[in-house]
């Protein structure tokens, strides 16, 4: 299957600016399927299928159509000697997480198979023990 890139705009900074996040997607007839874990853009999560303008040969999201049933929470870490133990627990749990060019942000993704709530349990338990803080991004309607 063919894979492009496409663009996310968002406000989604510590600072609230605007910036654009890349994400590869596969084509689904006139729409896009995310094939990666976001880490700025709010409101999408891997296997979501978009809908895409293209601006000057650039596609840009414009929409959801269809919600994958995955959840993303961005966990950032207070060292990053916490990050690889973080993300091999996650592993265990059945979430998948990639690290950012921020060596201590991971984005985590949540099957629909997986019970959102341990792992909300596990990132409020370290939240409350100053390990990391964590922020839901998009959580899916089940």
């Amino acid at each position: 299957m063919e894979h492009v890139k496409i663009l996310f705009e968002h406000y989604n900074t510590p600072e609230n600016e605007y910036g654009i996040e890349s994400a590869w997607a596969a084509p689904v007839g006139e729409n896009f399927q995310l094939d990666n874990i976001l880490f700025y853009a709010p409101e999408y999560s891997l296997g979501d299928i978009v809908k895409v303008e293209n601006r000057d040969g650039e596609l840009f999201v414009t929409g959801l159509v269809q919600e994958s049933g995955h959840s993303t929470v961005r966990v950032i870490l207070s060292d990053k000697e916490s990050v690889a133990p973080l993300r091999e627990e996650l592993k265990k749990l059945g979430c998948d997480s990639e690290i950012s060019d921020v060596t201590i942000l991971i984005s985590v993704d949540i099957p629909p198979e997986v019970d959102y709530s341990i792992i909300k349990d596990l990132l409020v338990k370290g939240e409350n023990l100053s390990k990391w803080s964590y922020e839901e991004s998009c959580i899916a309607h089940q």
